[in-house]
């Protein structure tokens, strides 16, 4: 007999329209219905959200009035999240948070600054100080890379390095993780007008891959835990050939066993399917599948690698997908619900 258990998910939006802050969904891992919608916690624009592995405690960017930063919420046993404290600054929130495995160091990745951040937490969930800052410099060619755009912080599988990504000047930024403290150990730069967004870890921590935003592309590379360096493998297209409408990149995803990788575009509004080579890491399309609404700037895979979730910023829908393990070929359920201009979708369980 299959028991099937109720599993969580988180969802940040943009409060400029309907929204109110951080949305909660429950959905069933067996049959994929989703149910109890509503608002988890009221704060302005959370548009990127991270949990710790323990699934105490949930990580959000934040605006509170004039001032941007980070938020800590700790997981109410009714799924509603209750606010432990803000660490803000002037200026502009950032776009994307992560956690080390310890669940002790926060980072954040500041598009409109140009910065990455490192958090010292507390045992208790909050935010304690700022342990570094890291500021980019530069620029590219396309008009919206006039200065650095960091857009991702994260950690290597090591846990040695944290690479920056930066959509303004195509480069990523890797620099050395020491208890806080950031140090610049090398950059890893890109086609000139690429607009590097985010990066992603196969699981057998030897390949990584970015998305490039602004060309719509997916780029492999070789990862050497030794050196903490990379190397290019390949460039390939997240969009069909031909294609007559603007579209940008969104969101990048592997699954479990590292043998697709899923990349979402804006404009096409689809989910681009890649096999991966588990030997050399290079990328063959698959397909391309609609994600039934406008803009997919995010989704998720859920933590039985059966549904995937698309969010749909535009639309203000998530629209669930079942996942063929065989394919990696992606199939709507009809399952979709209502959640005003996502951004960000993730699971605790």
């Amino acid at each position: 007999m299959v028991v099937s258990k109720k599993l969580t998910a988180y969802i940040g939006t943009y409060t400029k329209g309907d929204s109110k802050g951080i949305y909660r969904l429950s959905m069933d891992d067996t049959s994929g219905t989703i149910d109890d919608v509503q608002v988890a916690a009221e704060l302005e624009n959370p548009t990127f959200l991270t949990v710790t592995s323990d699934q105490k405690y949930l990580y959000s960017v934040t605006k509170v009035e004039d001032q941007g930063g980070v938020g800590a919420y700790s997981i109410e046993p009714d799924g509603q999240l209750s606010l432990l404290n803000y660490n803000v600054a002037d200026g502009s929130p950032p776009c994307h948070v992560s956690l080390n495995d310890s669940n002790n160091f926060l980072f954040s990745a500041n598009y409109h600054q140009g910065t990455g951040i490192a958090y010292k937490l507390t045992d208790n969930g909050e935010i304690a100080a700022v342990t570094s800052t890291v500021t980019h410099a530069g620029s590219g060619p396309h008009e919206r890379q006039e200065k650095p755009h960091a857009h991702y912080a994260g950690l290597t599988p090591d846990e040695h390095y944290l690479c920056v990504v930066d959509l303004g000047t195509d480069e990523m930024v890797v620099y050395s993780f020491d208890n806080g403290t950031l140090t610049k150990h090398s950059e890893q730069t890109f086609k000139p007008g690429t607009g590097p967004r985010h990066i992603q870890f196969h699981p057998n921590g030897k390949f990584a891959y970015v998305n490039g935003e602004l060309s719509s592309e997916v780029i492999a590379l070789s990862y050497d835990f030794e050196t903490g360096s990379f190397n290019e493998l390949q460039y390939i297209s997240s969009l069909p050939a031909g294609i007559g409408e603007e579209s940008i990149g969104g969101a990048i995803k592997l699954s479990a066993d590292g043998k697709f990788l899923y990349a979402s575009n804006r404009g096409h509004d689809s989910i681009a399917v890649f096999q991966i080579d588990a030997d050399t890491g290079h990328l063959t399309l698959v397909d391309h599948t609609s994600t039934e609404g406008s803009f997919p700037r995010d989704f998720t895979i859920d933590p039985t690698g059966k549904f995937l979730l698309a969010a749909n910023q535009d639309t203000s829908n998530i629209v669930q997908f079942t996942i063929d393990s065989s394919t990696g070929k992606l199939t709507p359920t009809g399952v979709t619900v209502s959640v005003p201009n996502p951004v960000c979708v993730v699971f605790t369980n």
